[in-house]
């Protein structure tokens, strides 16, 4: 197996971890700014390595940390670290402090789009259609009121990227060379499913011809994943389907969906190994959405069917938050942490913990559950049985919301490897 098989995420936002300012940021070039980056809040991040290793985890997924106007996936510059996160001495620190422990650092790079304010949008309208930046984005230069450029899903201040401009490709290899030689193990493609695959395949084949070990991860939300995986040459999409279809069953008490996404689940591995979470800084939180019994339901099917699984920060603990629309809509998903955690936890946080020690702990002595296959033993509305294997291994889960959210994991001679009920979280 290659190093990406053995990872398990922990995936986290950090403007919001550290508890930078978003909206209220008067911007980089703001008088604000140097006093922001003498407080080098990565290393707040830092200081959560040993949490993330008593947890199973040994990855971390950081969501944007490049220069950004607000909220990070509206970058201004890709080549330093956002002054509210610190430096970028502050990132490499970060990134050698977990390589030091064993842990994977994945970025988020966000090259779909950038600010509205980056310097070449800027100079791009300001000196017009036949200017040296006209051709990095698609504006309509004789639209009402002015030049307006293509903007990302209606947010007028993201700005899209023309991926057919040979120099924005050349950009964007240039950007991910530069930080995996820093020592950054692998990227996530933000809006991935926005961009002509063909553009992420030459990227993702340049960048791999000086880092061989680089791992991608394409994020996905519809479409054909087959299709888009084998057309980029990713490594791996994030399994959207997959998450929708394991709150949803549980909300609507319907695992015939389960069921059938674990199916479609099947013929994704066959082709690729993708990304599994049940949370991430877009979506409501798990125990929101579902409850926190039935939340940890959701846990036993993230450890034990195939895939590189993700844990969204905070999830670990039982915490709750509802994604709404809005101007501040992300924020209950994305609240602060403490500058260090406090180990071991205790209360309903350190029941979830333990739980999810207990799970992704029996998932790392079943390393070949990244690639298992899942079977249907006994399904009904409430109640479902399948069986994960691989070639070096078998294991038998049993679901139960009949009447409370219950689960075991045995082995296939009966031997009980896990019991989840309300009791005994």
């Amino acid at each position: 197996m290659d190093w990406t098989e053995h990872t398990i995420w922990w995936h986290m936002y950090p403007l919001g971890f550290v508890g930078a300012p978003i909206r209220d940021w008067p911007g980089p070039h703001s008088a604000e700014a140097a006093q922001h980056a003498g407080e080098h809040r990565l290393g707040q991040v830092t200081a959560w390595l040993d949490h993330v290793l008593a947890l199973g985890a040994n990855g971390l997924l950081l969501g944007p940390v490049f220069t950004s106007a607000t909220h990070g996936y509206d970058t201004l510059d890709h080549d330093h670290v956002d002054p509210r996160l610190g430096t970028d001495d502050d990132l490499d620190a970060l990134v050698a402090a977990a390589h030091d422990r064993g842990v994977r650092v994945c970025l988020d790079g966000v090259f779909n789009h950038v600010s509205r304010d980056h310097p070449r949008v800027r100079a791009a309208l300001a000196d017009g259609p036949h200017g040296p930046d006209a051709d990095w984005f698609a504006i309509d230069w004789d639209a009402p009121g002015g030049p307006r450029p293509a903007v990302f899903e209606g947010h007028d201040t993201l700005v899209e990227l023309n991926h057919a401009n040979p120099a924005v490709r050349a950009w964007t290899v240039g950007i991910i060379d530069r930080w995996t030689a820093r020592g950054v193990d692998a990227w996530r493609l933000d809006a991935a499913y926005a961009v002509d695959p063909g553009f992420w395949a030459d990227v993702v084949a340049q960048v791999r011809a000086r880092h061989r070990r680089t791992w991608f991860l394409a994020e996905v939300i519809h479409g054909d994943y087959r299709e888009t995986a084998a057309a980029s040459g990713v490594d791996s999409i994030t399994q959207y389907q997959l998450w929708k279809a394991i709150w949803s069953a549980l909300v609507d008490r319907n695992f015939f969906e389960l069921e059938w996404a674990l199916r479609r689940h099947n013929d994704l591995l066959a082709a690729f190994v993708p990304n599994t979470f049940v949370g991430n800084h877009d979506v409501t939180r798990i125990a929101s959405k579902v409850g926190p019994d039935a939340a940890a339901l959701a846990l036993v099917v993230l450890a034990t069917v195939g895939g590189i699984p993700s844990v969204y920060a905070g999830d670990e603990l039982g915490w709750t938050g509802v994604k709404t629309d809005g101007w501040d809509g992300d924020d209950a998903v994305r609240p602060a942490f403490v500058p260090a955690p406090t180990l071991p936890w205790d209360g309903p946080e350190g029941r979830a913990f333990r739980l999810h020690q207990q799970l992704l702990g029996l998932r790392r002595r079943h390393p070949w559950l990244v690639r298992a296959h899942t079977r249907t033993l006994e399904l009904t509305n409430t109640h479902y049985v399948y069986q994960s294997t691989a070639d070096a291994g078998s294991l038998i889960v049993d679901l139960d919301i009949t009447t409370t959210p219950r689960a075991q994991v045995r082995s296939p001679h009966g031997e009980v490897l896990a019991t989840v009920s309300p009791s005994e979280k």
